[in-house]
């Protein structure tokens, strides 16, 4: 009979499965791109027996599934560029849940003089929260987006919201550094984080009718309005248009993600760094991803957001009482005298009961030997 070791002996004795160092390091690793290993590829990712894509000029671009998150086809879909007024995608995803759109707002003199496309905003405690949003996504307002970070507290309140906001959702490759997609050096986003922003967004009501809207009236000094038009140029042109935002820089050049629903089935393209016309080749790219969904290999996956952890129970102390944080680093598991002690209790336990389980196997064992000849184990 073949002996059971002491390690082995114990993970069975506590249901404990052992993981070998190669799975360990597999369990652990984190260097691998999000959505999958294709998709840190900078060419063309698509299937093979896929049908040909359509050009495009675009240096990066992702189409998806917005229902399952298979991405169907990439170029460069973790490349980091400059992503412009799409980076108000994120803005509107952060801030929509944290603002009471009813809210009025008195903007600053700084959000009504902010350069580059504005909606045109006065110091005039006139705007609500939901006026500043459409602003935003509708004409890609640079004004109504600092508004609306100074309704949140401010700039770096609303920026470091924005960049948790991003960790959640795994857009790693996106870094704000404005609210209003304004060039700033450290700036960046991806196609793949494009689209995995706008499917964020889109699961928002509010998101939808934002980015949704053609025409909407916005408040003027004096109790009047006027209108403005949504410049995504899609919207009532391409069937099922859902919309969502498009930008350009100098420096950062054409981007956009964008989706439209036919049939029950959404699909989701994002392009970026594009230097000319792009409206066109996204039309043509989401009718390649309907034609398409259902019948190719995926490439990758839009992940989902990171899950919220839930603070536990604390034990033992007066009821309601809450732990104060400690202010030192976190240490491993096994550098706490604590754990160690625990850890040392639970294994003394265990290998007790090894021992005795151990000690009859050979007991038994040796009765038998006395009786048969010795065989090699």
């Amino acid at each position: 009979m073949k002996h059971v070791s002491a390690v082995s002996a114990l993970a069975l004795a506590g249901g404990l499965t052992l993981v070998t160092p190669a799975q360990a390091r597999s369990a652990t690793d984190d260097t691998a791109p999000v959505g999958g290993g294709m998709l840190g590829r900078h060419g063309v990712v698509v299937d093979p027996a896929a049908a040909a894509l359509p050009k495009t000029g675009a240096l990066a671009f992702v189409v998806a599934d917005g229902d399952t998150g298979e991405v169907l086809a990439a170029k460069d879909p973790h490349g980091r560029y400059l992503p412009a007024s799409t980076l108000k995608m994120l803005t509107a995803v952060t801030l929509i849940p944290k603002l009471d759109k009813t809210k009025l707002i008195k903007p600053s003199a700084e959000a009504c003089n902010v350069e580059g496309s504005a909606v045109g905003l006065t110091q005039h405690k006139i705007y609500r929260v939901r006026d500043l949003l459409r602003a935003l996504m509708m004409v890609s307002g640079n004004d109504a987006a600092v508004a609306l970070a100074e309704a949140n507290g401010g700039l770096p309140r609303t920026l470091a919201d924005m960049n948790a906001e991003a960790k959640r959702l795994q857009a790693l490759d996106t870094v704000a550094k404005t609210p209003n997609g304004l060039d700033k050096p450290g700036q960046s986003s991806s196609a793949y984080d494009l689209a995995l922003i706008a499917r964020a967004g889109l699961a928002n009501a509010d998101f939808r009718e934002y980015v949704g809207t053609k025409v909407a009236n916005f408040p003027a000094p004096g109790g009047k309005h006027y209108e403005m038009a949504n410049h995504n140029r899609l919207l009532g042109r391409y069937p099922g248009m859902m919309g969502v935002k498009n930008g350009w820089t100098t420096k950062a050049l054409g981007s956009f993600a964008g989706a439209a629903r036919r049939d029950g089935h959404t699909i989701i393209v994002s392009i970026m760094h594009h230097e000319g016309g792009f409206w066109e080749e996204v039309k043509e790219l989401l009718d390649w991803g309907f034609a398409s969904r259902g019948h190719v290999a995926a490439v990758g996956a839009l992940v989902s957001p990171v899950p919220d952890v839930k603070p536990t129970k604390p034990v033992g102390g007066p009821p309601g009482a809450v732990p104060a944080a400690s202010p030192r680093p976190v240490v491993a598991a096994q550098d706490s005298p604590l754990v160690g002690i625990g850890a040392g209790v639970v294994a003394a336990g265990l290998l007790g009961g090894v021992v005795w389980v151990v000690y009859g196997v050979r007991r038994r064992s040796r009765s038998r030997t006395r009786r048969e000849e010795p065989s090699e184990v």
